[in-house]
């Protein structure tokens, strides 16, 4: 174990800086620097260049979720789940048993992806504020529950908010962002007009995982402390949770922010 992790957490940091890396470059340089193009320069642009970008963005997305499992089980759920108690190790409370709620929620952090994809296929997409309150919401609760009911230690509900992102992000890039693009690199190379409901499925996804990797990177720095876990901040350690929820709120304004400013940024 104390080889493989450093191993491990090494290959997902070079796998994520490539994906998020990309990920930054499609939302806010590449969007704007195609609505340029015409027609004849993006026919000869797009199919050399997106595919090559795309084939680096989807291999980095998964090698970075599948070194996270890699790591989340050596870290947090080697010689715990398969015990009955746990003796203050990273993932439980200590001298907390270890429930079936435990085991649930657990279940909830990697079904959750598909959850998501429902909700925002079905009308209430429709509606921008709706569903972003309704999204915050169904994240608080899970993040409560893991918390207050499975009692995960508060590096451990982190980690695992991160890893639910982390899972729905690599879920859009695999089905939902790279079958799209496919079908649309390949009308333009024919000098076609892309599907509309395509283009406009793989750039709500992508804007998607924009969002969700600030939170996410948090969860990844933030597991290595719990100063934030609510006792060092004036109260008790029981609204860790909520105080995890205020950084999501956070790093959605940034993203938001970061959005209005890559619009005005100008070529030569």
């Amino acid at each position: 174990m104390d080889f493989i992790t450093p191993i491990f957490k090494w290959l997902h940091i070079i796998a994520g800086v490539l994906w998020i890396g990309l990920l930054y470059f499609f939302n806010w340089i590449n969007g704007h620097v195609a609505a340029t193009m015409d027609a004849d320069t993006k026919k000869k642009v797009m199919p050399e260049l997106m595919p090559r970008v795309l084939y680096w963005f989807r291999w980095g997305a998964a090698w970075t979720w599948v070194t996270g499992i890699v790591l989340l089980y050596v870290l947090f759920w080697a010689g715990s789940l398969s015990m009955g108690e746990s003796g203050g190790n990273l993932m439980f409370e200590a001298g907390t048993e270890v429930t079936m709620s435990a085991h649930i929620l657990l279940l909830v952090v990697f079904a959750s992806v598909f959850i998501y994809d429902f909700l925002y296929k079905s009308a209430l997409a429709s509606n921008l504020r709706v569903i972003t309150i309704m999204s915050f919401v169904l994240i608080g609760v899970v993040v409560y529950l893991m918390q207050n009911v499975a009692h995960f230690s508060y590096r451990a509900y982190n980690i695992h908010l991160g890893a639910m992102f982390g899972t729905m992000m690599a879920f859009n890039v695999w089905f939902r962002i790279w079958p799209a693009q496919q079908k649309i690199i390949t009308a333009i190379k024919n000098g076609e007009a892309p599907d509309g409901d395509l283009v406009a499925l793989a750039g709500l996804r992508s804007k998607h995982n924009t969002y969700m990797s600030i939170p996410l990177i948090w969860t990844m720095i933030n597991e290595h402390t719990s100063y934030f876990s609510g006792g060092n901040l004036g109260f008790t350690a029981q609204y860790g949770w909520l105080v995890l929820m205020g950084i999501v709120a956070l790093g959605w304004h940034i993203v938001f922010q970061i959005y209005k400013k890559s619009a005005k940024v100008q070529g030569f």
